[in-house]
């Protein structure tokens, strides 16, 4: 039947070219945006669960920043330390050389050990990154444990969590800050580089009045040991790998005595910051191949996203070839079905 008040086709016609024309709207979207996703619409669960992946990619993004900060601080302990302990090494070969020297050719030694003396000084509190040194702290007051930021993680209930690496530093202070005489020197009451901690040989044996020195010689000579000529060369009561001096030291038996003490309370000390070395060396390592991992775990989560919200671009044009096609078609029919009406004069003519 041929109506002038409905025409069912060009209605069909007019319902077929609207959802091209909706189909192409969409696809246009995917193309100029490249997402399949882009809003809760589109699909609620792909769309929350990109949000949420995208947001522990940014809290991974400040992870990695902070590694780097944990990294340079390791980084600068690391290379004080490493070459603190070339420096001690350094000074056992001089003091060894010295057993052979009279009391002029230990003076002159000296004058090397002092240089060496002052250069683990400068590495100690130059070892600072961010106002943090890890090499010279004062013990028993500062956090001996820092953690480093590592990980940023998500349980299956959706609850944030923040991994950490902790460094355990208590073995690797050179300094103790805490230890500082009238003059200002470092009296090393802790510390590797402190008058203590030698292990249980050492023990601290004392001379005339208040005069001690820590290390081997009173094991060598006995309780009465001599060591007035080691302290009056450093001006202290008490002698630590940054003040020791044996310019005054006589080529007697006493005084070669404390000299194998020194060698072995230096070689001792040396051992320590071989350890601290080590220990930053571990933690280095650890943080590389943290830095690593969240680097990979980044990328993974933007694959993954990719895979939930990114437009397939091949099929989308594809897609849009042909519904650019439809479209045309639809546009034909409708044409057709609209020009029946016109048909209907003809009856009268």
């Amino acid at each position: 039947m041929s109506s002038l008040l409905t025409n069912s086709a060009a209605m069909v016609a007019l319902s077929n070219l609207r959802g091209i024309n909706n189909d192409m709207a969409m696809t246009q979207n995917r193309i100029s945006t490249g997402m399949r996703v882009n809003d809760a619409s589109d699909n609620a669960a792909y769309w929350s669960i990109a949000t949420t992946m995208r947001s522990d990619n940014a809290a991974l993004g400040a992870v990695k920043d902070a590694i780097g900060l944990g990294k340079a601080t390791v980084d600068i302990a690391f290379t004080a330390a490493d070459s603190s302990q070339k420096i001690m090494k350094e000074m056992v070969a001089k003091l060894t050389s010295a057993t052979s020297q009279n009391k002029d050719g230990r003076a002159k030694i000296q004058q090397d050990l002092q240089a060496l003396q002052d250069q683990l000084k400068t590495n100690a509190s130059s070892a600072v990154f961010n106002g943090d040194n890890w090499l010279q702290k004062e013990v028993g007051a500062d956090d001996l444990t820092p953690e480093i930021t590592g990980s940023f993680t998500r349980d299956a209930n959706g609850n944030a969590k923040l991994e950490t690496i902790t460094v355990d530093l208590a073995e690797v202070v050179m300094i103790d800050t805490s230890a500082v005489d009238a003059d200002g020197d470092f009296t090393g009451a802790g510390g590797i580089l402190s008058a203590d901690g030698l292990g249980a040989a050492a023990t601290e044996r004392a001379s005339a009045g208040d005069l001690t020195v820590y290390g081997y010689a009173g094991d060598i000579l006995g309780a009465d040991a001599d060591v007035t000529n080691l302290l009056a060369g450093s001006g202290k009561a008490t002698v630590t790998i940054l003040d020791f001096d044996i310019s005054e030291l006589e080529n007697n038996d006493n005084d070669n005595a404390i000299l194998q003490g020194l060698i072995q309370f230096v070689d001792a000390k040396s051992k320590d910051m071989t350890d601290a070395a080590t220990t930053l060396g571990s933690a280095k390592m650890r943080i590389d191949m943290q830095l690593e991992f969240v680097n990979t775990l980044t990328d993974s989560v933007d694959r993954g996203i990719g895979q939930l919200v990114d437009a397939d671009m091949n099929a989308e044009s594809t897609r849009l070839k042909a519904l650019q096609t439809q479209q045309q078609l639809g546009i034909q029919a409708l044409s057709i079905a609209n020009s029946g009406s016109q048909n209907i004069l003809s009856l009268f003519r």
